[in-house]
């Protein structure tokens, strides 16, 4: 991957743990499947040195910042058995991972297309943290919400290190309300600004970050690249990222994968069943019964996500 040469647009706008981005890829030039998008990076006296790192490098290379994670040097060891093959280790950890207790206060918002979005904080966090403390928002994956073990277990991570964390429940997830006839789409970036800025009103003292996993990932660098200079988030993180969600939709069609594919088509079918009344009636390119029958994730996105 050629390194853009141009100085790093980071350089001279340090706030307190890092500054805004200002200026992102577009997200079809992105093609790791694990992103990182960061610019922390201070001299011993506070000041912001000029990085020698193209924007490129930061988005998405392992050079330069993430060279700096000791962490990402090791080589990878997987888990002895359990661990040996992707399938292996992803319903051993469905089965076994622990589920942290998390005290939740809910924030519903509501959107200019009359909808809402449910922000799951964590209670007493507002009275225990700064009000400068550094925010993270936490985009699922695919029908995931504040519920699920690995949403919760990086939420613990960053609190302990004196993060305030928020987690973005799409419309329908987690149990937050759908009350318009719409879900929510990897295309769909709007939700997660009103998000952003939202979260960025009440704490504008606090750098604001974002780490997605999956289609919450895809989502988030979608966001990032409709943004580029404008971007209110200091930095973000994209994890298991369908890039390209035409390829994704196909491997989800092959071999043990089908296994995945049926399980997040029946998650989607009970979130849609429980609010099967908004789309009664409905014409033009819905295909309703398609949606509530699907069996696969392409059934349910025919029938309804692409008729929104």
């Amino acid at each position: 991957m050629a390194a853009l040469q141009t100085p790093s647009p980071f350089a001279g706008t340090a706030r307190r743990f890092a500054p805004r981005l200002r200026y992102l890829l577009l997200p079809t030039t992105m093609s790791l499947s694990s992103s990182v998008i960061s610019s922390r990076s201070c001299d011993g006296d506070g000041e912001q040195p000029l990085l020698p790192h193209s924007s490129l490098e930061i988005a998405g290379a392992r050079r330069g910042l993430l060279a700096g994670f000791d962490s990402l040097r090791r080589p990878y060891r997987a888990f002895p058995v359990f661990a040996s093959n992707r399938h292996v280790e992803t319903i051993f950890a469905a089965f076994t991972r622990s589920l942290p207790t998390v005290a939740f206060r809910r924030e519903c918002l509501r959107t200019p297309d009359d909808g809402a979005v449910a922000l799951d904080w964590v209670s007493g966090d507002d009275r225990a943290l700064p009000g400068d403390a550094p925010v993270l928002i936490l985009l699922p994956g695919l029908t995931g919400g504040s519920q699920d073990t690995y949403v919760r277990h990086m939420l613990l991570r960053a609190r302990s290190k004196g993060w305030r964390v928020v987690v973005f429940n799409s419309r329908g997830c987690a149990n937050s309300p759908v009350t318009t006839a719409k879900f929510y789409s990897a295309s769909f970036t709007g939700d997660l600004r009103q998000v952003v800025d939202h979260v960025l009103s009440r704490y504008p003292q606090s750098n604001i970050y974002a780490a997605g996993w999956s289609l919450g990932a895809n989502i988030l660098v979608r966001y990032l690249g409709e943004e580029t200079d404008k971007c209110s988030l200091s930095g973000a993180v994209s994890m298991c990222n369908p890039f390209n969600l035409v390829i994704a939709d196909e491997d989800f069609h092959k071999g043990f994968n089908n296994i995945y594919d049926r399980a997040l088509a029946n998650s989607l079918r009970v979130i849609f069943k429980k609010h099967a009344l908004l789309f009664e009636g409905l014409d033009g390119e819905y295909d309703i019964p398609k949606a509530a029958n699907a069996k696969t994730v392409r059934d349910f996105d025919q029938g309804l996500t692409r008729g929104q």
